[in-house]
This record gives C-alpha cells, structure tokens and sequence, in this order.
C-alpha cells in the first residue's frame, strides 16, 4: 500500500495583499461605509467657513452665524468619532491578519525539513514572528481604509478648490505631479538600504543567539574579548546602514513638508492678486486656502501609507524567502480517520541517506526486523547508527531506496501515524518548559489534539504515571522534588494537617533511632548544627531585616544582644574564631574551600579577617571601630559548632544563647509581632520545605545510606496517611525550567523513556538513550526493555554500551554507512567479525 502525501497551502508563495482580501470581509465594508460618511462631513466645514465670512459676518448676522457656527462643530466631532471609528476598525482587522499571519507561519515552520533547522538560527526565527512581521499586519489593517479614505477625501477636496476658483485649483495642483517623480525615487534608494538593514539585523540575531548558546564556551576559554569584537561589528554596520536608511526616510519626510509649505506661497500670492483686484472674494479665499492646506493632511497620509507599504513588502518578502520550503511528509491524512495500527514490522531496502555536498551517511542499508524483535545497532561513531534510526522514524527522509513499516513506504506515511505507533528516544531528548507531568504527557497530548479528543480520554491514570516513573527510576527524584516543596500560606491546607500529623508519627515511630543523625528542633535544647542567630531566633523570618546575615544592621537585634548581654560574648568569640582561622590558614598558598568548612569565614572573606586579626593584636575589643565589630559580630552569629569545629561552645555562652532565644521570642511578641513564625512542634512552617516540616530538625550527616533510611521511614508514613500519592503530585508538578535547565542529563532521560513507555506504542526507537544514566539506572532499563516489552513492541536500539546487546534478538553492525553483520551476539561472537573486535576494544574505525 502506498499513500501519496498532498502539499498543503503554499504559504511562502501567498503575496502580501492577499492578505488584504483575507481578511475581515465584513468588517473591510463597514470600515468603507464609514469612510463615505466621514469623506463628507470633512469637506463640510470648508463650506462653513465660506459662509461664516460672506454671510454672517459679512451681513452681520448673528443667527446666521449661530446656525453656521453649529454646523461646524458638529462636522467637526462627527469627524473625529469616525476617524476614531476608522482608526479601530483598522487596528482590529491588521491585528487579526497579523495574528493569523503569525499561526500559520508558526506552523509552517514546524513542518519545515530539519535541514533547515540545521541552518537556521533560533533568534532568528524568533525575530521574524515576532518583530518583522508587525509590519505587515500593520499594512494589511491600512491597506484599505488609508488609500480609500485619503483618495476620496484628496478628490473632495479637490473638486472643492475647482468649485471655488479653477484657475487656483489648476496652481495648487501642478506641484503634485513634481512630488510624485521625487518621493518614489527616494522610497527606492530608502528600500534599498531597508532590505540590507533587514538581513544585516538577522545576522546580528543569530550572532546572540549562538553566543548566549555556546556561552559556557566562551566561559571555559575566556573569548569575552573576541565574542564582544564580533558582535561590535555586526552592530557597526547595523547602525551605519540604520543611519542611511533613516536619512532617506528624513529626505521623503523634508521633500514633502517642502511641497506642502510651498502650496500656500503661491497661493498667497496669486489669490491676493485676484482679491485686491475684486475677482476673488475674502470668504472664497479663506475657505480656499483652508482646504489647501487641508490637502496636504491625506496627501501625507498616502506618502506614510506608501512607505509603510513599502516597509512591509520588505520584510515580508524576506520573511517567504528564509522561509521558503515544503514539507517533506505530510502532517495529516488527506481524510479524517482512525489512525492506521502498525505491528512494528520494519524492512528497509538499498536505504541511502545524501547530505549537500554530496556525502552519503547511509550507503545501501538493509534491514528486516520483524514484529516484537529487539534489534541493537552499535558501530564506531560516525557509523550512520543514529542516521538510520532517525530516518526509520522519520525525522530524516532518506534520499534513495525503500523503507517500510508493516508494509506501508515511510516517507509516505503521515506523520500522525508515525507518532501513534512510535515511541522515540534520541540521546539529548529535549524537555519543555512547563512542569515535569506536562512533560511525561507531551506526546499524549500532542495526539489527543490531533484527533479532537477532549475531557480526560486517553489521559493515563496518576497510578499509570507513577508506575512508569517507577520503571525508569524517576520515582525517587519526583519525590525529593515535591519533598523539597515549599507551600504557600493558605495553599493545601489539607495536606498541612497531615504533613503536621506525619511529623508526630514521625517523631514517636523514629525521633530514637534517628537521634543520632537527626537534631531535632527543641525550645529546651541549643541545637549544635543550627548556626548562633538560628538558635536565637529559633524560627523562620517573615521580614528581610530579620534574615541572619542582615542582622548586624538591624538597630532591633543589635538592641535585643545588648540587652541580653550577648554582644560582648559574641564578638570576643568573633574574635576568637577570627583569629583562630587566620592562626591555621595564614601560611597555606591557596586554601581551598575544603579548609574553610570548618570556620564560618568563607574564602572570600579570609582577607579582610586576616587584617582584621592584625588589627585585633593591637587593639582592645572595646575599641575596635563600628565595622570591625560589625565584621566579628556577624561571624558569631554564623557560627555552627557541630560544623565549625575550630572553636568549642563554651557552656556559660550556650546557657546565656537559650536565655537570650526566650527573651528574644518575648521581645518579638511585643514589639514586632508576626516577624517570625517561632518552630512549635503543633504549627507548619511555611517558609521551609515538606521535608523540614516532617523532620522538624537538622540532619547531621550526609550519609547517603543514612538519607536513604531517612528517606524510607517518610515514605512508609506517606503510605499509612495515604498520602503518597498526593505528594507525588507535587513533584509532578515541578517546573522544570526553561529547556529542563533544572533537571540533569539522566534525569531528562527518564523523562524522555517515561513520555515514550506512557504511550505504550507498538514500535521503540532508542537512540543512545540511556547514554546519561548512571549504571544501575542503565540495568534497570534494560531489564525493562527485557520482560515488560520484550515481544510487545519492536525496539530498535541505537547502543553505546556493548555489555548492554546480549539478550537483543539481533545485532546489526554498522561501519562507514553500511551494515557489515547482522545476527543474534552469540552468533557474531562466534563469527569473530567486527562485533567481535568492537567488544574486545579493536582500534578500527567507522
């Protein structure tokens, strides 16, 4: 069977003022209504001057110019609704034919080749939808209300001027013929110099965008000096051809303003003439030269729709041209229709792949994997592995031979079908913005709106989700994410109730055998691995000022220790550790931050202790400068003694510390009530994660074996409150960031395997994709792919580990573009052939 793909609409060969008779039919011919009117009613006050002068005035009329002096003002508000009106109407209509503009550009570009996309640029694409199509909707809103309002109102009033006085009409007129030879050849020169500003704007696009790319590049070789040169310039030429674009625009701008003051000279002049000499009289004369000058209004607005107009087939013009291409499978079926059911077979015949230049990266493949097979391709790198995986799937289309699956030619295949069917993998698998389950459900989705299903059909259950994430080993990371989860005041109240519910069975079942390894928050106890200021604030801050390190600036706190007889004691143990630290570290070249673990001092900061110890030798405490204070203050408060174990704990400064935090909770109830939200075992603590609400207390260690046991006794407390599940959807919940900057490379695999194994397809295409796993990550897919899918769906396995193929029913071979042996690895270890030389580590290359 052979379905043969139909091209849909050429967008890229649509001209621009197709996009006006697009466009809002109807409201174009309200818009044109509106004109008519307002063409009339502006012509309308010229004549009411006229009559002011010759009859009311001239009469001396005053009801007359009542009446006249009425009809004025209503022509002149009517006129400026309807320019209103106009102006709306006009936005509303470019705006929609932007906004389609925009839709079917975007989803032509997601159909383009992915040649394309190896050349193309992101800023690029970026600028043309969103920046430099602007224009054109600009354009196609003007298009018809500008030219049409301007000429008839140009035409009225010229009628009007040969109304009142021909031979005028003729003089004003004769200037226009000069301004239509100028202006244009001027327009040209100012398209010219646009085309270039246009493409050298592109070039300076994706300048940027390759640099904050390949930044950590430019980081790991320090290249600031040359990226800035490149990009000084591209924006050197820029602004030089902006400035010559922008002096042309001027030059139309001057060449017009010039016509336009030139009209009335003449027009002073050769209308005095007729005044003074009685053949032209004062009221027509006004009224005249009113309307002159009132000719120059839609004159101007033609030339600023004529360059808009020109601005637009610019850049529209270049935006076809990038843009220019067809794709190369079709999306859809021609007819709606269930989507076709594949069995995962796979033959591929003669297969070449041929990039520009000739190079062929496929040469004469051939392969025949039947359905539920297990096939491992492995090779050197550069072998065409991943090529022929990408061209089975179609993400490649190959350039000659035959390629089928269950019988039915890929390249003609819609894409839809391929996307029901195949589950793929690649080795960099690219994680979209948006939280972690709107991930795992992309394909789902993307499916689900391709056939129109809505409401919760086909959706996997959270229980099918989790079991997936379990499979792939994303389990424990969702629940470290949602674990690590902080909620917002008055959010999941429910959930609060039983976090602070968990944390009491947490305590009674374990608060013993974790003693040792936890140091739980105790009013009654000082806590050895919380620093000074924590153990004296005991509780979280609600207000900045409060924060640990901005304590020493706060007038409040420093008040309180004063009070409390605490600030001596902590800046002579400032002092102490200060000069304790620079004692030990003085004589070492270049500490690391190893060293630095045990002091508050950071490597950062070990100057400025290191003259303040000087200082100290000299000096008394008592008469140490505010800053220096401030300094030895602050490392105090920062002091950790289960951590910093530089300096001891003396008791009489403990026992004073738990004075001090009592005085401090009291002192804070009274003046500054709210400030901190104090640890009591009875209330959740907003501002720290779900963990540290269960914990309610440090962890001393950072013993994996110890953090997993940790771990364990909260998830058995989750299972009896029945909230396990409730949990997991927070952490399904977590944002990923842009690209999945927030998960790690292994972790963006296990989304990728899980967003493939939740569609359940008939056929896997696995490029490399566990190349980011760890080793028990790795076996555990494996064994996945080993009982749950074995004889379910075909795999088809792009491999980089060779220890990983023994239990695949075949192993093809690929070296230079071709497959050199095919068979199951027992046979081909046997063979002694290039599998063989592959897993003994031979040096041939493919």
């Amino acid at each position: 069977m052979k379905l043969r793909p139909e091209i849909p609409e050429v967008l890229y060969k649509r001209s621009l003022i197709s996009w006006v008779w697009t466009s809002n039919l109807k409201l174009q011919s309200v818009l044109l209504a509106i004109i008519m009117v307002t063409v009339a009613v502006r012509v309308l006050p010229l004549e009411m001057q006229k009559k002011i002068i010759n009859q009311a005035i001239g009469l001396k009329r005053l009801d007359l110019l009542l009446m006249y002096c009425g009809y004025y003002l209503a022509c002149v508000v009517a006129a400026s609704g309807l320019k209103y009106a106009i102006n709306a109407l006009q936005t509303y209509i470019g705006q929609q034919s932007l906004l389609d503009l925009r839709k079917k550009l975007y989803a032509h570009i997601l159909t383009l080749p992915m040649s394309f996309f190896r050349k193309a640029s992101p800023g690029m694409v970026v600028s043309s939808l969103i920046s430099e199509v602007a224009n054109t909707g600009e354009f196609v809103g003007q298009a018809i209300a500008v030219p049409v309002t301007n000429l008839l109102t140009l035409l009225a009033f010229a009628g009007y001027l040969f109304y009142l006085n021909p031979l005028m009409a003729i003089i004003s007129m004769a200037l226009y013929p000069i301004a239509i030879l100028v202006i244009p050849a001027l327009q040209r020169r100012a398209n010219a110099a646009n085309k270039e500003r246009v493409d050298t704007g592109r070039k300076l696009s994706t300048l940027i965008s390759e640099t904050i790319s390949g930044i950590h590049e430019i980081h790991a070789n320090a290249s600031f000096k040359l990226e800035s040169a490149r990009f000084g310039g591209w924006a050197e030429k820029l602004c030089r051809i902006r400035v010559v674009w922008n002096l042309y625009k001027f030059s139309i701008k001057v060449s017009n303003n010039f016509f336009q003051n030139l009209g009335p000279f003449v027009l002073f002049l050769v209308g005095g003439y007729l005044a003074i000499n009685g053949r032209f009289d004062l009221g027509a004369l006004v009224a005249f030269l009113s309307a002159n000058e009132k000719l120059y209004d839609p004159w101007k607005e033609l030339m600023d729709f004529y360059q808009t107009w020109q601005d637009a087939s610019v850049s529209y013009g270049r935006i076809m041209e990038y843009f220019e291409g067809d794709p190369e499978f079709l999306a859809e079926p021609d007819e709606p229709r269930e989507p076709l059911p594949l069995d995962g077979s796979v033959v591929a015949k003669d297969l070449v792949f041929e990039v520009p230049g000739g190079i062929q990266l496929l040469k004469g493949v051939s392969l025949d994997v039947k359905p539920g097979e297990q096939v491992a391709l492995v090779g050197f790198s550069g072998s065409g592995k991943s090529t022929l995986a990408l061209c089975l799937c179609q993400i490649l289309k190959y350039t000659a031979g035959t390629a089928q699956l269950s019988g039915l030619d890929i390249d003609a295949l819609p894409k839809s079908d391929i996307a029901d069917n195949m589950g793929i993998v690649s080795q960099h698998p690219f994680i979209f913005e948006g939280s972690i389950k709107d991930n795992l459900l992309y394909s789902i989705n993307a499916r689900r709106e391709a056939h129109g299903v809505t409401g919760e059909a086909g959706v996997p259950s959270l229980d099918e989700i989790i079991a997936v994430v379990q499979q792939v080993g994303l389990f424990t990371d969702i629940l470290r994410f949602a674990l690590n989860s902080v909620f917002k005041e008055g959010k999941k109240e429910h959930l609060v109730k039983k976090v602070v519910r968990i944390r009491e069975a947490y305590h009674e079942g374990h608060g013993e055998s974790l003693a040792d390894s936890v140091e739980f928050f105790d009013p009654t106890r000082y806590l050895y691995y919380s620093s000074v200021a924590e153990n004296l604030i005991f509780g979280t801050p609600a207000r900045d000022d409060l924060d640990p390190e901005r304590l020493t600036t706060n007038p409040f706190f420093v008040s309180f220790l004063h009070d409390a007889g605490l600030k001596m004691l902590l800046v002579q143990t400032g002092a102490e550790l200060a000069t304790k630290t620079v004692d030990i570290l003085k004589d070492v070249p270049s500490p690391d931050a190893t060293f630095f673990e045990q002091t508050p001092i950071t490597a950062d900061e070990f100057d400025t202790y290191r003259d303040l110890s000087g200082r100290l030798a000299r000096l008394r405490l008592h008469k140490l400068p505010p800053d220096d204070e401030r300094l030895l203050l602050t490392l105090a408060l920062r002091f950790t003694p289960g951590v910093h174990s530089i300096v001891d704990l003396s008791p009489i400064l403990e026992g004073l510390l738990l004075s001090g935090r009592a005085m401090f909770a009291e002192r804070i109830e009274t003046d500054l009530p709210g400030a901190v939200t104090f640890f009591r075992r009875e209330h959740y603590l907003y501002s720290m994660t779900v963990m540290d609400n269960i914990l309610f207390g440090r962890i001393k260690t950072t013993s994996p074996k110890i953090l997993d046991q940790i771990q364990k006794t909260i998830v058995s407390l989750l299972i009896e409150e029945d909230m396990l599940e409730r949990v997991l959807e927070i952490g399904l919940d977590f944002q990923v960031g842009s690209m999945g900057d927030r998960l790690s490379g292994g972790q963006r695999q296990k989304v990728a395997l899980a967003r493939a194994f939740l569609k359940e397809p008939p056929m896997l295409i696995l490029d490399e994709a566990t190349s980011a796993l760890d080793n028990a990550s790795q076996t555990r897919i494996q064994n996945l792919l080993e009982t749950k899918w074995k004889g379910d769906s075909t795999v088809i396995s792009v491999v980089h580990r060779l220890d990983t193929i023994k239990n695949f029913d075949k192993v093809a071979v690929m070296k230079a573009g071709r497959i050199v042996e095919t068979g199951s690895y027992a046979a081909l270890m046997e063979k002694k052939g290039m599998l063989y030389e592959l897993v003994h580590g031979a040096s041939g290359r493919g």
